[in-house]
């Protein structure tokens, strides 16, 4: 064979194609087994991963393989006994071989401008522009205030977040009330297109809530067709990672947004969502009228 139809993250029809970062580390792997190249930049696997991964609304598993949060990772005590005696031990390949830092908690409430744009580099930002560092800074120093510990994965949520264009709509500020006794509410501020509009709506659980008062301040019909979450990385003061995918107008897009608190994730990863929608409705309008 010297040709491999394959996919990043092995996304695919039914039971999905092989995956590229499998195959192509296996190649470079076990090249005495497999003398073939394929030209391939292994360091940007691990970014290509996460792309795909947030574009799609597919979160990756732990345990996948080269790309999965576990790959790396050596918890149990003999693992970590033989690793530090040989890291070859249970680690055929290098991490940075696929774009990833040997560590992962580097960055404090103490951390300053320049050790945040070399973080920004090691991780393979090496093209934003002065405006979104600086958006992306403050809300590292507002995150650092929250977490005892930051790691790389807060950083990269932090950067996705930041980097949203278009917005129609705005998040300015939530209250929620929930719990077993009821009634679960949500008061809801945003701005629509510079307009301030508030609603304070009820709904089963605080989540559905939020999304209630959503409808309620930009009237829609558009249908959730996934709500998943996942936390950035360990402990309770984790970043949670929210996917919404929303269903409307023969279109489908993905919203991606990470807080430490979940509801608040929630509601913004929603928002973008429906900014992503109205954004291809008035992409497509000309078209509509010109036929």
């Amino acid at each position: 064979a010297r040709q491999i139809e394959c996919t990043i993250n092995g996304l695919g029809e039914r039971a999905g194609n092989a995956a590229l970062e499998e195959i192509v580390m296996a190649i470079n792997t076990r090249n005495d087994a497999f003398p073939f190249t394929t030209g391939i930049d292994t360091t940007k696997i691990m970014n290509a991963s996460r792309l795909v991964s947030a574009v799609s609304g597919f979160v990756v598993q732990p345990n996948k393989a080269i790309v999965g949060a576990n790959a790396f990772a050596h918890e149990s005590g003999i693992h970590q006994d033989g690793f530090l005696k040989n890291s070859e031990t249970y680690e055929i390949m290098k991490p940075e071989s696929i774009g990833l830092n040997k560590s992962s908690l580097v960055m404090g409430k103490h951390s300053g401008r320049h050790a945040f744009k070399e973080k920004l580099k090691e991780l393979g930002f090496t093209d934003l522009g002065d405006n979104t560092i600086e958006d992306a800074f403050a809300r590292f120093k507002d995150l650092a205030d929250k977490k005892k510990e930051v790691y790389d994965d807060d950083i990269v949520a932090l950067v996705d977040d930041g980097m949203r264009d278009n917005e129609h709509i705005k998040f300015v500020g939530l209250t929620v009330t929930c719990g077993s006794k009821g009634p679960q509410t949500a008061e809801l501020e945003l701005t629509v297109d510079g307009e301030t509009r508030t609603a304070k709506t009820t709904g089963d659980g605080p989540i559905d809530a939020t999304f209630n008062a959503i409808k309620e301040i930009y009237p829609h019909d558009w249908r959730l067709k996934l709500y998943q979450v996942h936390a950035v990385t360990e402990g309770t003061d984790a970043q949670g990672t929210v996917t919404v995918k929303l269903d409307g107008e023969d279109r489908t897009v993905v919203g991606n947004a990470s807080d430490t608190d979940t509801v608040v994730a929630s509601c913004l990863a929603y928002v973008t969502a429906v900014n992503k929608l109205i954004e291809k409705s008035k992409k497509t309008a000309p078209d509509a009228m010109a036929s």
